[in-house]
């Protein structure tokens, strides 16, 4: 991107929603802007994971606000990502319909992992670069609102993440209500918190990583206020800090009565929480001390906004075939149903073709590309049910440069490429997604025999609303009776959900 281009980067976590803006400068972002507002959203999940109306409310308006901030960014410029509360909530598509419009842009919700992956990418571009730093082995650990992320990396690489449901207002909630505290209550919340961490202990071991950074919320506010109110060093925190800020605040007895130099008012509600992490993640991978770094996961999203389409593509691109091969699909066979599927897709929206993945269609000709990569995934499992088994993985899992909106449409896609189409039913009233499943059944159909088909062997073009068109070329029936059979059972399967695929020459 050329300097002077001006990023942004939406953060709607549990506890505050964050907009950074940036500018490019040499291939560095130069903070432009910084807003936060505290929403509080994981505050507002009831008992049926469900959030309340005031918290949508009070989410809504926050959003409102960034998106007047943001007028005049273009779409390629402007990310926004939603991390475990609206992972969480039940009923997060109707939050997320009116928060799209109040921004006036996207909103990802982006999976734990992917969270993690971010906000190491966030903390080691604010770190030095040079030849001792990328050297260095990283923990960086990130206490959220409602979840903990857990990085090992090395200069700019995560080699492992982990997303933990543990965070400062989920405790704050659980273990001290109306804000009191206890002896008592802060053991059993940090008993609670490595009860969830537990299994951090191997995998983050202290001899796997040489300095310990702390990204963002809790672990910052809790230097913050350890450096104002007890004279330690700036940007560090320790064990011995820990103690004696969990002293004071049990002398305090409760929120609305503490008195500490550093610590925001907004803060006061969440530290109790926070800082019971906190100090469960001291014990169990025996940190002495932890640095506060300057990234968090904002910052990752506008690192990769510099080259989102290339390496984001490369990086998803790279997790699809690390699926493929981690479930035995069989290659060839995927390639051949991509290839059949791209020709067909290309047929029924001729804008896909040589589209950038800027635009729509080029987005939604890759994705259908992806998802014939992986139709096969779940025939390991069962033969018969193997789409429905592949649906399952696909939606079920933390996949590196994926959003879960995007894992949601793969799944569909190879849920419904088999069988009968009734299940995904709801998906078809998108005429996109209604054009990929044709086009994946079509090239499924082409494909059965585990043969390449002969190119231009159907012409399919959209017809009249919920109808396609479909044109066997030549002699083909005859010289292929068993695909021209399943072409007219699949005629049969879309008449069956009140749409019509009108067959001729077969």
């Amino acid at each position: 991107m050329q300097d002077g281009t001006r990023l942004a980067a939406i953060d709607l976590g549990s506890n505050s929603f964050r907009l950074e803006i940036g500018r490019v400068d040499h291939g560095q972002i130069q903070r432009a802007e910084y807003l936060k507002e505290t929403v509080r959203l994981g505050n507002g999940l009831d008992s049926q994971r469900n959030l309340t109306q005031e918290a949508m409310q009070r989410g809504w308006d926050a959003l409102a606000r960034f998106g007047e901030r943001l007028s005049g960014f273009k779409g390629s410029q402007v990310r926004a990502v939603a991390t475990q509360t609206l992972r969480e909530a039940r009923n997060r598509d109707e939050f997320l319909l009116r928060a799209r419009t109040a921004l006036g842009f996207g909103i990802d919700v982006i999976p734990g992992r992917e969270e993690a992956r971010l906000i190491y990418q966030g903390v080691a571009h604010m770190l030095p670069h040079d030849d001792l730093s990328d050297r260095e082995r990283r923990l960086v650990v990130d206490i959220g609102g409602r979840s903990t992320e857990m990085i090992l990396g090395q200069a700019l690489e995560a080699h492992q993440t982990e997303s933990y449901r543990v965070g400062s207002v989920a405790w704050s909630m659980k273990h001290f209500p109306e804000g009191q505290f206890s002896a008592t209550a802060f053991r059993k919340a940090e008993v609670a918190a490595k009860a969830v961490l537990d299994e951090a202990v191997s995998s983050y071991a202290n001899d796997r990583w040489d300095v310990a950074y702390g990204s963002s919320g809790t672990i910052g506010a809790v230097a913050d206020i350890l450096q104002a109110s007890a004279g330690a060093a700036p940007g560090l925190v320790t064990r011995e800090g820990l103690d004696w800020l969990m002293d004071r605040l049990i002398r305090a007895g409760s929120a609305d009565k503490i008195r500490l130099e550093g610590l925001r008012e907004d803060r006061k509600p969440v530290i109790g929480g926070g800082l019971a992490v906190l100090r469960a993640v001291f014990d169990l991978l025996d940190v002495s001390e932890m640095r506060v770094a300057q990234g968090a996961l904002r910052h990752g999203v506008l690192y990769e906004l510099l080259t989102r389409d290339d390496n984001l593509a490369d990086m998803r691109t790279a997790t699809v075939a690390r699926l493929a091969a981690r479930f035995g699909t069989d290659a060839a066979q995927a390639q051949r149903v991509s290839d059949a599927a791209s020709e067909i897709f290309v047929q029924l929206m001729p804008a896909a073709r040589d589209a950038s993945t800027l635009t729509r269609p080029g987005r939604s000709l890759r994705k259908l590309r992806w998802a014939a990569q992986l139709h096969e995934v779940g025939i390991q499992i069962s033969h018969s049910d193997y789409h429905k088994h592949g649906a399952y993985i696909l939606g079920n899992t933390d996949a590196a440069g994926f959003d879960v909106s995007e894992m949601n449409v793969l799944s569909q896609l190879v849920l419904g490429h088999h069988g009968k189409l009734r299940k995904v039913e709801p998906s078809l009233e998108d005429a996109t997604f209604a054009a990929q499943l044709m086009a994946l059944r079509l090239a499924v159909v082409l494909c059965h025999a585990r043969r390449a088909p002969e190119s231009g062997a159907l012409r399919v073009s959209n017809g009249s609303e919920r109808e396609f068109r479909v044109t066997v070329k030549g002699d083909w029936a005859e010289r292929y009776p068993q695909s021209a059979h399943l072409l007219r059972e699949e005629a049969l399967s879309w008449q069956r959900i009140g749409w019509r695929m009108r067959l001729s020459g077969c």
